[in-house]
């Protein structure tokens, strides 16, 4: 059996794909990359392989990925430092004699510095180019935006205030919930045939904000109402309301992507790995809103 390497153990996606490994193969099969052993200190108790690992340091990759067959690579959540660590890892794992990276990339249209997300699209863009080039066998993964980030886009006050309150316009975003996403994940690291594959990881339908602002009115018999500002009033509305510069660019900045259309386009790559429909926005907004 393949031995696999998971990167992003500790994270959300990470952790999900682990555990559906574990529904697919002895856990001696399975290692995980972590740079505090602490924190997958119940995965070392189920008995996956723990290796200790940080894209910042080329000689911990090149221990780390010895005897590693198959790795599922997590694209990194530091921004500024992303580039260079992502080079790192696809380097290391050429050099290594990796056999397959499944590397986790984002769903986009515009690869230009028009984007409201280059800054975010950068690095994805060159990780894609240097896996192509590599002469490794790769799954690109291109993910759409998580279904569980909704309850942070429409704000944790929703059901006070009443308003859903973004710069997306009528954009709409095909949203697909995390843990589909990582089982698909592991049906690819435990399976044949997906080599040198690029799969649009999303939903089965796209929702705007109006649209979620309707299905959670739905879900609590409470109206909620969808308003769109520009930009400039919506920055304007949360640095007076004390949130983070960073936070505020963030949230445009993927607002406005939504607003361009960068994530609405539908795939069925996602229910052809799962071999299921995936879960339903209304599905996850029930789970959630419905209590």
């Amino acid at each position: 059996m393949s031995k696999i390497l998971v990167t992003g153990a500790t994270g959300g996606l990470g952790s999900a794909v682990v555990n559906f490994l574990l529904e697919k193969t002895d856990a001696s099969n399975i290692a995980v990359l972590a740079r505090d052993t602490a924190k997958v200190e119940a995965l070392k108790e189920k008995g996956v392989n723990i290796v200790v690992g940080d894209y910042n340091d080329v000689d911990s990759l090149i221990a780390a990925f010895q005897g590693i067959d198959k790795l599922y690579f997590v694209s990194g959540s530091d921004v500024q430092h992303r580039l260079l660590q992502q080079e790192n890892v696809v380097k290391v794992a050429v050099a290594a004699g990796v056999k397959h990276v499944v590397y986790t990339s984002f769903q986009r249209k515009n690869e230009t510095e028009t984007s409201p997300i280059a800054f975010v699209a950068e690095s994805h863009i060159k990780t894609e180019e240097w896996l192509k080039a590599s002469g490794l066998a790769y799954t690109i993964l291109k993910h759409t935006l998580y279904t569980d980030l909704l309850p942070m886009f429409v704000g944790e006050q929703v059901m006070e205030t009443g308003v859903i309150y973004q710069p997306a316009g009528d954009g709409k975003t095909a949203f697909a919930l995390r843990t589909d996403m990582a089982e698909a994940g592991a049906n690819i690291l435990t399976s044949e045939g997906h080599e040198n594959k690029i799969y649009e990881i999303t939903g089965a339908k796209t929702y705007s904000y109006q649209d979620i602002a309707e299905i959670i009115s739905s879900i609590t018999g409470k109206q909620i109402v969808y308003v769109s500002p520009s930009v400039e009033e919506f920055s304007k509305t949360l640095t007076e309301a004390g949130v983070p510069a960073e936070y505020i660019g963030l949230f445009a900045g993927f607002s406005g992507a939504i607003k361009d259309g960068e994530f609405d386009e539908v795939s069925t790559d996602l229910a052809t790995l799962l071999g299921r429909t995936p879960t339903s926005v209304e599905t996850y907004l029930q789970g959630v809103y419905g209590k």
